[in-house]
């Protein structure tokens, strides 16, 4: 029987140190501060937005939403942008993707603080998680699944490490992190040729392809740790991984449930890089 990686556990276990965190950084006159930017009104947006606003407001952390319509101008939304990157009062920035295909997300991806870029979008933060410089931030779901084996007792120290998708959200930068941690890694996709073989040969298999159920019983190996990161909608239209998580329960030793597992840690992992973000402004103080 499997032993199920609940990530409101993880979320639970790392709220009280965020909330003593952020007390400290008030009393020291550096109230932390996100700020969303949201261009439209897609569901899934509003949904994020939703749980990284109730977030923010367990832990003691000022939220502002920026809303622009989704016919925004580039050069508006560009100058929208700016602004908030330039306020000092906002200590982390969190851009809402994918952005209306009118939209050009380079220049912004440029511009943004890589010290305010809390969900490593900025290629400067992404060259520091390629090179496992401790200072730059990841992007969210990479680091909530570190969270989740770091909780569960995971060490991937020696283990081999598959991770199915290429993401730079999630695929890539979480073979860095794993890599960083001594994993063995190998990093597949919808197109490697023995895909089946590869996954069933990880003792940590990590699915990030963003393919409804694509990770089959014959892909998971006896006894191996199952993290999904997938959130698909499958036939009947409820929310599902890219694990087939009935078929892989039976044969893992740990896996992540879909909804209820990583994407319940990612707004956790947010709000710990805002506060990271926001101590910064303290080092510059001192």
């Amino acid at each position: 029987m499997s032993i199920v990686m609940r990530g409101t556990d993880v979320a639970k276990s790392m709220k009280e140190t965020l909330v003593q965190e952020v007390l400290a950084l008030k009393e020291r006159g550096i109230p932390p501060c996100l700020s969303i930017i949201r261009v439209g009104a897609r569901p899934d947006d509003l949904s994020y937005e939703r749980g990284a606003r109730k977030r923010m407001d367990m832990t003691g952390i000022e939220c502002r939403v920026t809303e622009l319509p989704e016919d925004v101008s580039q050069e508006v939304f560009e100058r929208t942008f700016s602004k908030l990157n330039e306020d000092p009062d906002i200590h982390g920035i969190l851009l809402l993707r994918p952005l209306p295909e009118s939209l050009d997300e380079e220049p912004v991806r440029a511009m943004i603080d890589p010290k305010k870029d809390v969900d490593g979008m900025s290629p400067v933060n992404m060259a520091k998680i390629f090179s496992g410089d401790e200072t730059g931030f990841a992007p969210c779901t990479a680091e909530a699944v570190m969270e989740m084996l770091r909780y569960y007792g995971i060490d991937p120290k020696g283990k081999k490490a598959t991770v199915l998708g290429r993401s730079m959200v999630a695929g890539r930068p979480l073979s860095m992190l794993l890599l960083k941690e001594h994993g063995t890694i190998t990093v597949c996709h919808t197109r490697t040729e023995g895909l089946a073989e590869e996954c069933a040969n990880a003792q940590i298999l990590v699915a990030a392809a963003g393919k409804a159920k694509m990770v089959t019983e014959d892909m998971v190996g006896r006894g191996a740790v199952v993290v999904d990161v997938g959130i698909n909608v499958d036939e009947t239209g409820g929310l599902c991984g890219d694990v087939d998580y009935d078929a892989a329960e039976g044969k893992a030793s740990y896996i992540s449930p879909v909804p209820g597992g990583v994407g319940s840690v990612t707004s956790s992992v947010l709000a710990k890089h805002v506060v990271r973000s926001a101590s910064y402004c303290l080092h510059t103080l001192l």
